[in-house]
């Protein structure tokens, strides 16, 4: 069961993420709360503005989990079976390598996929 203490922190300008962070709301029995990055204080969390920029974080009492492990840890707090075994098949190998790409090309063109709007683009590396 998720920690009153936990947060789920993504991208909010983005509309694929905001899409998907609300459908697991609906479907996870046991959700965090879950705040968009530009509405947080996230240095407070020990996070950088890359951070919150390229991945989905879970902050915990004593843990941060980012990309795929973030997602990996959400399933893994659920009481369902299914879902905490599904969470431990995210990180572990060979599937924990399946899911770090497939999170990286996700995040990479989420501008691309359904919902995704041009606001959902990676920011561009300062010169």
């Amino acid at each position: 069961m998720a920690q009153p203490t936990s947060l789920l922190v993504f991208d909010g300008d983005c509309a694929f993420c905001t899409t998907w962070v609300r459908r697991l709301e609906r479907v996870l029995p046991a959700f965090p709360e879950s705040q968009p990055s530009q509405w947080i204080d996230h240095e407070s969390l020990g996070l950088s503005h890359h951070d919150v920029t390229h991945y989905v974080w879970l902050v915990t009492d004593g843990e941060r989990f980012r990309g795929h492990a973030a997602v990996a840890a959400l399933l893994r707090r659920q009481r369902p079976a299914r879902w905490r075994f599904l969470g431990h098949l995210l990180v572990t190998p060979p599937f924990s390598w399946a899911a770090a790409v497939a999170y990286a090309l996700i995040a990479r063109f989420r501008h691309r996929l359904p919902g995704g709007t041009p606001a959902c683009a990676m920011p561009r590396p300062v010169a």
